[in-house]
């Protein structure tokens, strides 16, 4: 596991981001709803969407604030 990640099981519910490798080469982060930390990572969107991906493509992770009150 990469030392940029701080995320492990214990933070499943949580809000957080996770940047990681897109099959182009490129990065890509996803903020939302952490459902799985497992061989394979899902994250909940502010859409509602599952965002799944493998753990493998995990660069960096870690857990965020609340998202802020809709006015």
């Amino acid at each position: 596991m990469n030392a940029g990640v701080r995320l492990g099981p214990e933070d499943v519910g949580a809000r957080v981001v996770v940047r990681r490798r897109l099959p182009e080469g490129q990065y890509g982060d996803v903020l939302g709803e952490l459902l799985s930390w497992s061989a394979e990572v899902v994250v909940r969107n502010r859409h509602g969407e599952l965002v799944c991906f493998p753990m493998s493509d995990v660069v960096l992770g870690k857990r965020v604030p609340p998202a802020p009150a809709r006015r």
